[in-house]
C-alpha cells in the first residue's frame, strides 16, 4: 500500500513536512483554491505538484475534482459543468496524476454535528447526533416538510434539544453541520437561500440521482480511460437521506448497479470504512471484498455507534469500532497480491482517514477531522497492522 496524507493546501495548518516526517509518501490534494465553477488548468496543477515534490513527496490521488450540484440533481443535462468537469480532469492527466477521487453526495458533501466532541481521554472526536442533527433541520433550518422524515420520539427529543440550547451553542452546531457542506454553500449565502436549495432537489428520489451518476460515468468514464487515468467514486458521508436528500451511492446494491453499468477498469471505488461502516459493518467489508478489483484508493477509518441509539455515532480510534481495520488491510494487501500475481502490481493508496484531535493539536486550529497527531498516530497503527499481516505470511 501507499501510505498518503491529505493537504488542504499552501494555507493547510498542517505543512508537508510534517506528514513526511510521519513516513507517509503521498500527498491526496486538490485544487482547492480554484472557484468550483472554473476548470483547472495543466500549469495550475503542475505547479501544485512541483510544490508537493520539492517537499519529497508524491501527488498520488486527487480528492476531488468537485462535482457540480447540477450534475448531481439532472445529470448530463448539466452540460456545460460537465465539460467544466472533464477540462479538470485532462488538466490533471496532462500533469501526469493517475487517480482521482470523487463524490456524488447532493447538497451535503458530509454531515457532523459536532467537530470537538470531548472523549473521555480528553482527546476530541467528529460526531453525528442523529437528535442534534433533527433539532438543526426542524427548529433552526425550518426545513420545510422536515416533520415526514422523522419518528414522533425524535421529533419530541430535539424539539427539547433545540429548547435546552443557548445561542451559542446552537451557532456552535450551525457551524458544524455548515463544516461539510461543499464550497461554503451555507456560509456564503446563507440559511434562507440554503433552504431554497433543498427545495430545488425535491422530487429527486435515490434511483433518481443514482441514474444521474451513471449517466454523468457514461460520458468521465470513457475519457478517463483514454487519459489513462482511474477514478474512484466515494460512498455518500453518512449514508443516510440527510435533509430529505437522496443518496446515489452507499449501499453494495448501488455499486453493484454502477459497475454494472459502466464496467470500464477506470471506473473504480474509494473505499471508506469510516462512511460505510455507519451503515451495516457486514456491508463495508462486504463491498470491499466484492469490489476489490475496482478499489483505486483507501480511506481507513471507523465510526462507532451508540449503544442506546444506532443513529448517533463518534470517529472511533483506527483500530477500534464497528469494523475491523485490520481486517480491511487484509482485503488491501490481498487484492495487491492477486495484481502482481497478473503482471500487473499496482500498490493501493490509503490514508488514515480523519483522526482524533490530540496532544498539542487541541491548542491548534485545524481542519475538522484533519488534525496531525491523530492521523499520525492512525498511520502508525494501521502501518503496524499492515507490517504484522505480511510478517504472518511470510513466516506460515
Amino acid at each position: 500500500m501507499i501510505e498518503t496524507m491529505r493537504w488542504f493546501g499552501p494555507n493547510d495548518p498542517v505543512p508537508l513536512t510534517y506528514i513526511r516526517q510521519a513516513g507517509a509518501s503521498g500527498i491526496v490534494t486538490a485544487m482547492h483554491d480554484i472557484p468550483l465553477d472554473r476548470a483547472w488548468t495543466a500549469p495550475e496543477v503542475r505547479a501544485r505538484r512541483e510544490m508537493i515534490e520539492e517537499a519529497g513527496l508524491d501527488w498520488t490521488v486527487v480528492e476531488s475534482i468537485p462535482v457540480a450540484e447540477e450534475i448531481k440533481a439532472t445529470g448530463t443535462k448539466a452540460g456545460a459543468a460537465v465539460e467544466t468537469w472533464l477540462n479538470s480532469l485532462r488538466a490533471v492527466a496532462e500533469a501526469g496524476i493517475e487517480t482521482v477521487c470523487y463524490n456524488f453526495s447532493i447538497g451535503v458533501d458530509w454531515v457532523r454535528t459536532d467537530t470537538e466532541f470531548t472523549l473521555p481521554n480528553g482527546a476530541q472526536a467528529l460526531r453525528f447526533d442523529a437528535t442534534a442533527f433533527a433539532a438543526f433541520d426542524l427548529f433552526i433550518l425550518q426545513r420545510p416538510g422536515a416533520e415526514a422524515d422523522y419518528l414522533p420520539e425524535r421529533i419530541e427529543a430535539a424539539e427539547r434539544a433545540h429548547v435546552a440550547m443557548t445561542e451559542a451553542e446552537r451557532q456552535r452546531l450551525t457551524e458544524a453541520i455548515v463544516a461539510g457542506l461543499p464550497g461554503s454553500m451555507i456560509g456564503a449565502v446563507g440559511l434562507d437561500a440554503f433552504r431554497e436549495k433543498l427545495a430545488s432537489y425535491e422530487g429527486l428520489t435515490n434511483d433518481g440521482i443514482r441514474q444521474n451518476l451513471i449517466d454523468f460515468q457514461s460520458v468521465i468514464v470513457p475519457e478517463a480511460e483514454r487519459l489513462g487515468v482511474d477514478l474512484c467514486i466515494h460512498p455518500n458521508d453518512p449514508p443516510k437521506n440527510l435533509f430529505g436528500l437522496p443518496l446515489a451511492v452507499s449501499t453494495p446494491e448501488d455499486f453493484k448497479t454502477i459497475f454494472e453499468a459502466n464496467p470500464s477498469p477506470a471506473n473504480g471505488l474509494t473505499w471508506c470504512l469510516g462512511s460505510l461502516s455507519v451503515g451495516a459493518a457486514e456491508d463495508a467489508i462486504k463491498i470491499g471484498r466484492t469490489h476489490s478489483d475496482r478499489i483505486r484508493f483507501a480511506h481507513l477509518r471507523v465510526v462507532q455507534k451508540d449503544e442506546s441509539d444506532a443513529d448517533c455515532f463518534e470517529e472511533a480510534e483506527h483500530l477500534a469500532g464497528e469494523v475491523s481495520l485490520i481486517e480491511a488491510v487484509e482485503v488491501l494487501l490481498t487484492e495487491e497480491d492477486r495484481r502482481a500475481s497478473r503482471g500487473a502490481p499496482k500498490p493501493i493508496p490509503m490514508r488514515p482517514d480523519h483522526g482524533h484531535r490530540i496532544a498539542d493539536d487541541l491548542t491548534r486550529t485545524v481542519n475538522p477531522g484533519y488534525s496531525f497527531y491523530g492521523r499520525l498516530k492512525g498511520l502508525a497503527e494501521l502501518r503496524g497492522a499492515a507490517a504484522a499481516l505480511l510478517y504472518t505470511r511470510a513466516t506460515v
